[in-house]
């Protein structure tokens, strides 16, 4: 606005245009003031312009007021500042030399043109960058709630594998308290105790279904009852994958089993989906107070399988492991120079209790 001012006073003092400097001077304010609320009223502000253009030949408003038309007034209205900013020029130059010029008519249409093409450019390029990082946020969105469905997913999945374990425990605990009650008939100290076993043993199974119902969304017992990697590869190999099972590691607890078993799981079919036709190989080893699982194919000799999924089994087998203390790596191999992909973990082992078996209680 201060620049199209600062013109309108070189228009006067000139002047560039035949009519009185007062006329130039109201006309040119007019036009200039009027481009302050510009982006408000887009063409207003490319009307006031023009007109400011015909009386004082000062182009400065009309330029300005024709560009912020372009970028802000809607694309039905465009035409309407155009054919303006057009006439402006024209009787400016009817004022000037009496009669319009051809060339210069040519010349003004041009121009016209021009800015408003170089004005519909940038506004349509600011909005698909905003419409582009809305989207953005978006998908950032949609894949932060899929990790977090993936992950609570996966702990209710431990959460109903942890009552199949546990229930199972304290319920021989109250089974064998009851049966030692009734060998106790004479001594009411010993029947006491394990009257208060039994009963505390069943609290904590009730206690036990009621927190983890709460997290559960499967029923009970409808998950993988024994984790068995011979029989999860000879499966893959029935459907026509070629995996080698190297396993060292030998009898594992109940609860790293099934972790383990998960990332062999999710090994496989991710190779199978990525990588069809590729070899693949199965590492099972114990190391100290931990085991190793990797799961390593080639590169595949087939175009990857379009099959369905949410690409969240890769956080749900995270957040298992991370649970348990442990870490999963994935990513291209480089061990043996073959390339491919590998899935490798560290599970901690939890110390194995002595067992001992119990004398047979006959109730």
């Amino acid at each position: 606005m201060l620049a199209c001012l600062f013109l309108t006073g070189l228009a006067v003092k000139t002047p560039w245009s035949p009519l009185p400097h007062a006329v130039i001077a109201v006309a040119g304010g007019l036009g200039s003031l009027a481009q302050w609320p510009r982006r408000g009223r887009p063409v207003v502000a490319a009307l006031a312009g023009a007109a400011a253009f015909a009386l004082s030949g000062n182009p400065g408003p009309g330029l300005v007021g024709l560009y912020t038309a372009a970028v802000h007034a809607p694309r039905r209205l465009l035409w309407v500042p155009g054919v303006a900013a057009w006439a402006g020029y024209a009787a400016w130059s009817w004022f000037d030399s009496g009669r319009p010029s051809v060339t210069g008519s040519v010349f003004a249409a041009v121009a016209v043109g021009l800015v408003i093409a170089v004005g519909t450019y940038l506004a349509t390029r600011e909005a698909l960058l905003v419409a582009l990082g809305e989207r953005a946020e978006h998908a950032e969105a949609e894949r932060e709630l899929r990790d977090e469905k993936a992950r609570a997913a996966e702990r209710t999945r431990i959460a109903r594998e942890m009552h199949d374990v546990l229930a199972h425990k304290v319920s021989l605990i109250a089974l064998y308290a009851g049966a030692l009650e009734l060998h106790a008939a004479g001594d009411a100290r010993l029947r006491d105790g394990t009257a208060l076993i039994r009963a505390t043993a069943r609290e904590a199974l009730q206690e036990l279904r009621e927190v983890l119902g709460v997290l559960r969304v499967e029923p009970f017992g409808t998950g993988q009852p024994f984790a068995d990697l011979a029989a999860l590869v000879r499966e893959s190999v029935r459907a026509g994958q070629a995996v080698e099972l190297r396993d060292t590691a030998g009898e594992l607890p109940a609860t790293t089993a099934r972790v383990v078993y998960r990332i062999v799981q999710e090994g496989l079919t991710n190779a199978r989906k990525h990588a069809p036709g590729a070899g693949t190989t199965v590492w099972v080893k114990a190391e100290g107070a931990s085991v190793t699982v990797a799961v390593h194919n080639g590169p595949g000799t087939a175009e990857p399988t379009n099959l369905p999924g949410t690409g969240t089994g890769l956080v749900g087998l995270a957040e298992r492991i991370r649970l348990v203390g442990g870490s999963l790596r994935s990513g291209p191999a480089t061990r043996d120079g073959t390339g491919g992909w590998e899935l490798r973990a560290v599970v901690p082992v939890p110390d194995r209790p002595v067992e001992s078996r119990p004398a047979e209680l006959t109730p």
